[in-house]
């Protein structure tokens, strides 16, 4: 087994993972948080299928680094994956301790994360991560120089490692800046990245990103946004997007002309790219460099765009039996945002549904009616999922009923035998005395038994 220290080793012709582990990100606008499926080092084997794991348990494998849903806070549930082929090694154990709208704390089952920690890795570590992250310029006693401070939206911990960045390349924390530089800096916690930002604008370059990752339906348009400065007495003629599937230039792919899918915009100090018609190819990370920095690939990530399809699941299966509730999934490889409207259909007919129709369709209980072929689409789009069959078997109610009939009849045998017997024993055991006093009672007074005899309905007088 490689050691976790290792970031990659050669075995023949292709590259393995050696330090896998699950990297949680804000979603924008939300108290949620999504997860991606991390290495250390490029995968070169194609095509990559990652197993996702929910509390040690196989839940799903996709083609799609990124987990399919939002999380929210579930202290009690843990997260992991691996690399089809390489289940030994599974990224450490996550789960998310906590989760406002400035901050989220992290758990990891292992503390290598926790690297600056004096704790042993085996032991378990948790790390409070920010929403938001932003390198703040403040002046100083010193003329003329400027310095920098990485401010967060929450408490810093002992946990936070300040990464610092310069013209997009690491850097030692700066300790004064003099204002008329003309880098770029910003400030990362862990994996979470600031914005780049300059002393003077009209002295540096800088490139930011409206978002830095994007889930797109197959079929669907994206626009890659990015926010750029370059000096005022510099016209910069070169404005390039790179595609990058395995984070080395050689595997970069420069987006030079407009074609049929593929459009460039631009507007004041705004370059957009445009990708109509999305494909699963489409999926990569994108960067978009401007002047002389436009043939080297930089440190910093750019835009991850993954393009999802839509697939029809069923839980706890796709063969129940009436009573049972049932959960349909139209599932995604990437997390969508939450205001999506779906669309159910069965049999190509659409479901007329009362309330407003999400990702789950719940059938509790379920009944042979809900039998046939399901699919489902986004309301905005034209293409909906593969057609996937729910068989729903009628309860067997028939062996139950002979059963149930055996019982009975066997109670109605045992219960009278067993009664007349205990009667019958009764009725042995008081012969003998019952006997010798209903003799005693005729002699001392045969008249009153007689009467009492007498007095006692026939049948017939019943029947009238």
């Amino acid at each position: 087994m490689l050691s976790a220290g290792a970031e990659c080793v050669f075995m023949g012709l292709f590259l393995y993972i050696s330090d896998l582990q699950v990297k949680v990100f804000p979603a924008t606008g939300e108290k949620t948080v999504s997860l991606m499926c991390s290495s250390s080092c490029p995968l070169t084997e194609s095509p990559v299928v990652y197993i996702w794991y929910k509390n040690t348990e196989f839940l799903y494998q996709d083609s799609s680094p990124w987990y399919q849903e939002l999380i929210s806070s579930e202290e009690s549930v843990t997260y992991s994956c691996a690399v089809r082929g390489y289940e030994h090694l599974r990224a450490p154990e996550v789960s998310l301790a906590s989760l406002t709208s400035a901050c989220f704390t992290v758990t990891y089952a292992k503390g290598r994360m926790c690297s600056n920690q004096q704790r042993p890795e085996d032991e378990p570590c948790s790390i409070t991560y920010p929403r938001e992250i932003q390198v703040h310029v403040q002046k100083t006693e010193v003329w003329g120089h400027f310095k920098l401070a990485c401010n967060t939206s929450c408490p810093q911990t002992e946990a936070q490692t300040i990464t610092w960045y310069k013209n997009r390349r690491l850097e030692p924390a700066p300790q004064r800046v003099p204002i008329s530089s003309p880098d770029s800096y910003s400030c990362a916690v862990k994996h979470l990245l600031s914005d780049e930002v300059c002393i003077q604008d009209k002295y540096c370059s800088r490139v930011n990103y409206v978002n830095r990752r994007i889930c797109a339906l197959q079929g669907s348009s994206v626009n890659i946004s990015s926010e750029y400065s370059h000096p005022y007495n510099q016209q910069s003629k070169s404005k390039s997007w790179y595609k990058n599937r395995r984070s080395d230039m050689a595997a970069g792919e420069e987006l030079i002309k407009n074609t049929d899918r593929i459009k460039f915009h631009g507007l004041m100090n705004r370059h957009i790219l445009t990708i109509n018609k999305l494909m699963k190819s489409d999926s990569a990370e994108y960067i978009f460099r401007i002047g002389s920095d436009a043939g080297k690939w930089p440190a910093l990530p750019g835009v991850t765009l993954v393009v999802t399809g839509l697939e029809v699941m069923f839980s706890p299966s796709e063969e129940v039996t009436e009573g049972q509730r049932v959960t349909l999934t139209c599932r995604t490889s990437c997390p969508l945002t939450d205001n999506m409207n779906y669309i159910w259909y069965l049999n190509n007919q659409p479901l007329n549904l009362t309330k407003t129709q999400s990702k789950y369709l719940v059938l509790d209980p379920v009944s042979s009616e809900h039998a046939g072929n399901y699919s489902c689409k986004v309301k905005m789009l034209q293409k909906s999922s593969l057609q996937k069959m729910l068989t729903v078997q009628r309860r067997k109610r028939r062996k139950w009923t002979q059963a149930a009939i055996r019982i009975v009849v066997l109670l109605l045998v045992v219960i009278p035998t067993s009664v007349f017997l205990w009667i019958r024993r009764k009725m042995t055991s008081i012969q003998s005395p019952r006997t010798e006093t209903s003799v005693n009672l005729e002699e001392i007074s045969p008249g009153q038994v007689y009467d009492d005899i007498s007095a006692q309905p026939t049948e017939e007088d019943d029947i009238l």
